[in-house]
Order: C-alpha cells, then sequence, then structure tokens
C-alpha cells in the first residue's frame, strides 16, 4: 500500500490496525494479534475499554482543550491530586507533558532550574547509565545510554556522563554476592561525582527497571538504596525515570517502590494514560516545588498541549479502573504465572540465556551458547526476525538488539495488558516459543 507517511521503516508494509477490544488487535483483513508488549509498555488496560472511552466522549462534549497560560481544567486537577495522593514519599506536584521524551526533557530542565533557584548555577552534569534509554528528544537522548540511538546525533547532543548499569546476567562476577555486585556498580557514581567536581553535578537519571534497551533489568538488591545515599551526601537530584517500568507494570504502582526509596523528581508516561490519549507528567519533591515558589515563582518551560483535558480525563479514568478492578494485584498474580510459564517454555533451551523482570514486565535473552553468554552475530538480525514471526503467529511482543552493547546482544520484552489471565499468559508463551524456534531456524 502507497503511504504519504514517513513510516518507522521506510520498505515494510504495515497492517493497518482497524479495531481493538481487549488484549487483542485486529487488521483490516480480519487477522487479530496478541498484543503481549502492550504496543509499548502502553495498553496496560488494553483496547476498547468501554469505562475509558465513556469518559473521553462526556470530556469532549464538555471541552477538549483550553491553554494552561489562561486556565485550569477539572480533569487536569483531579488526575494531579491521585497522582500525588499516590506518589513516593515527599512527591507534591505534578508537571503535565504528551509523553515520555518530554517527561524528561521537563525533569533536566527542571533540576538544572532547581540549582539556579538556589544558588548553585555552577552546577552543570547529568549522570546516567550506559545501556539506559530516556527518550528520543535532543536532551533525553542525551543522558540516555543507547549507543545505537545517539550514534548518529553525537554532535548535537549535550554533554553528559555514564557510568555501567546494573545488569548482574552480564557483570556480577562469580565470586560476587548479588548485593556486593549492586554496591561495587552503585559505587561507580560516587566515583564519577568526585570525577567531576562534587558541586558540579545535577542529576543522575536511571530506570528502576530498565526497559527495552537491556530488557526488564531490575537492579541488583540494594544497589538503589547505595544510590540514594550518594546523591544525598554529595546534593545530587536523583532523577527516576519509570516511563516504561511505572504505573503498576513491576506489580507496584510506581516501581521504585519495590527499591525502598523515592526520587526529586520522577517522569511517567505509557501507562499513565493507557494509549486512550498522549500524555506524560513529571513529578517534582517539595523542595523542588519550593525553590521555584521562593525564587523566580515559575518554571521556564512548556508545551502547547501540556495539561490537556482530554488526555488527563483518559488517564485518571485509567488510573481508576486499575484501583476499582484490584489490577494491581492481577499484575503481580500473572507476573509470577507469566515467570513460571517462560520458566518452562524456555528454561532449558539452548539459545535463552536469562529470563528476568517484575510483574507483567519480563524478557528473554537470546544467546548462541549459554554457557558462554556469546551473542549471535548482529548482521543476522535476530530480533527483527522473531518479531515478523510472532507477527505471523498472531502475536506482537517487543524484541530489541543491541542489548549489551548496542550492537551485540537480543533481547525479547513482554508487557501484556493487565487485565490478561492465565489462558492469555499460556497463548502468549506458547506463540512466542513458535515465533521464537522459528527464527532461529532461518539462521541455522
Amino acid at each position: 500500500m502507497s503511504s504519504h507517511i514517513l513510516h518507522r521503516q521506510i520498505n515494510h508494509d504495515y497492517p493497518v490496525a482497524v479495531g481493538g477490544q481487549g488484549i487483542y488487535i485486529e487488521d483490516a483483513a480480519g487477522k487479530r494479534y496478541i498484543d503481549a508488549s502492550g504496543g509499548a509498555a502502553v495498553s496496560c488496560l488494553g483496547h476498547g475499554h468501554p469505562d475509558v472511552t465513556r469518559v473521553l466522549q462526556e470530556q469532549a462534549g464538555r471541552i477538549a482543550y483550553a491553554h494552561t497560560s489562561f486556565f485550569t481544567t477539572e480533569p487536569a486537577e483531579q488526575l494531579a491530586d491521585y497522582l500525588v495522593g499516590t506518589a513516593p514519599k515527599g512527591i507534591s506536584h505534578v508537571y503535565y507533558v504528551s509523553g515520555g521524551s518530554e517527561a524528561v526533557e521537563a525533569a533536566l530542565k527542571m533540576a538544572r532550574q532547581y540549582f539556579v533557584e538556589t544558588g548553585q548555577p555552577q552546577r552543570r552534569h547529568f549522570i546516567a547509565r550506559q545501556q539506559s534509554y530516556h527518550g528520543n528528544t535532543v536532551g533525553a537522548l542525551s543522558v540516555g545510554g543507547n549507543a545505537w540511538r545517539r550514534q548518529q546525533f553525537a554532535p548535537m547532543l549535550i554533554e553528559a556522563h555514564h557510568i555501567s548499569p546494573c545488569f548482574e546476567y552480564r557483570g556480577r562476577r562469580d565470586d560476587e554476592t548479588p548485593e556486593a555486585y549492586g554496591r561495587r556498580m552503585a559505587d561507580e557514581l560516587e566515583a564519577k561525582i568526585l570525577e567531576l567536581g562534587s558541586d558540579s553535578v545535577i542529576a543522575f537519571v536511571a530506570e528502576p527497571v530498565v526497559g527495552a534497551t537491556l530488557g526488564a533489568v531490575a537492579a541488583a538488591p540494594g544497589y538503589f538504596r547505595r544510590i540514594r545515599e550518594i546523591c544525598d551526601r554529595y546534593g545530587v537530584l536523583l532523577i527516576l525515570d519509570e516511563v516504561m517500568c511505572g504505573m503498576g507494570r513491576t506489580g507496584s504502582l510506581h516501581a521504585c517502590e519495590q527499591e525502598g526509596i523515592a526520587p526529586d523528581i520522577m517522569t511517567i508516561a505509557k501507562g499513565l494514560g493507557g494509549g486512550y490519549q498522549p500524555i506524560g507528567a513529571t513529578l517534582l519533591s517539595q523542595k523542588t516545588f519550593d525553590a521555584f515558589r521562593n525564587g523566580s515563582g515559575f518554571f521556564q518551560h512548556g508545551h502547547t498541549y501540556l495539561g490537556h483535558p482530554m488526555a488527563c480525563a483518559a488517564a485518571l479514568a485509567v488510573q481508576q479502573v486499575i484501583v476499582r478492578d484490584g489490577l494491581l494485584e492481577n499484575v503481580k498474580a500473572m507476573g509470577l504465572y507469566l515467570a513460571d510459564r517462560l520458566q518452562e517454555r524456555f528454561g532449558n533451551h539452548r539459545h535463552v540465556g536469562d529470563i528476568r523482570g517484575r510483574g507483567l514486565f519480563q524478557a528473554i535473552e537470546l544467546v548462541q551458547d549459554r554457557a558462554g553468554k556469546t551473542t549471535f552475530d548482529p548482521a543476522l538480525k535476530l530480533h527483527a526476525r522473531i518479531k515478523k514471526e510472532a507477527m505471523a503467529v498472531g502475536l506482537m511482543c517487543y524484541p530489541m538488539g543491541g542489548t549489551i552493547d548496542g550492537r551485540h546482544g537480543d533481547h525479547v520484552l513482554l508487557a501484556p495488558p493487565f487485565i490478561c489471565k492465565r489462558p492469555d499468559i499460556d497463548a502468549i508463551v506458547d506463540r512466542l516459543g513458535d515465533a521464537v524456534d522459528n527464527a532461529l531456524r532461518s539462521v541455522a
């Protein structure tokens, strides 16, 4: 089909999505696909949820758009009340945007302005981690550690610094406990802060569970508590990027709850609105807000569609359904079942080296040799073959290449809707098994 859209892949024929219900999307040819990745960890309620679509219709009948330089709206205020009321300790205010990259951009500027407002304008450095992903806008791409995405745009990027990821499967030594490994990785942050100058660093940016770049990688025990201690010691802000792993995806509303810490600034999106409207948010602490309120009195930033009434109404409806229907408990239960089924299907697979994740946010890592953890030749594009085979059997999953260094390594990420049940998980794992085996046969 000829198209005037600049699609993600130019020489690719995309099926046309014409409908969606529950965990399924249907194309124009009548084929149905299980949405086992939630799109990109977005569709937490699945598709066509009647409570959300009803709210959207009602809101459109009242007011669809009001610019925030003139007005606030009830949906925006109500959603902010909910987000602050359920946020980690210290979070007091919400800044709305239209997606994850915008949320990270806002967080970076917010962190810089905080230090300007508090009389520390010399602070200019951001530290993040290799193999992280924080978005595709220039600032977010700069702090991100996804080498492949950064490469061709490197001359445009702002200065940022990166330490090692906390990736046990690839990084922990045989003689290390998980706790010792976590401390060693966290101590890289302190070393980098001292290298740059203890009064020159603005913030450390990290995903509590690393998303598509590494593939559902949670940190070692104690890692983030040590990170929080180091940030506090040197007055560095902790920015947690929960765009992909947050809003219930790992079994708690915020992934950092499971680490026992709270951030100074946190970014959310994706599961916030469940795909029913484009929305993201940057959550900020009381101390950050107070610096603005007691200083210039405003945040020097803004977008046309921030606080969009339709988007806020949809997000509030999504979150209310999650609470009303007890879906976080279902995420926990189905997450355990998904982990069991993945172990059953892939635990002894000669080309699956690791199975990992939390809640309904899990991944398998493909290897050529399990003992040596060697990877497949990147030229084979195994991840792309798996995606093609998965679509052929009616499964949407999220395969990615470059797991280790931006070039080598392949994994498949799963992030099914929170509403899924055991038969859905069974179907996902069975179809994924077929797709992986078919793709591996094609490279044999």
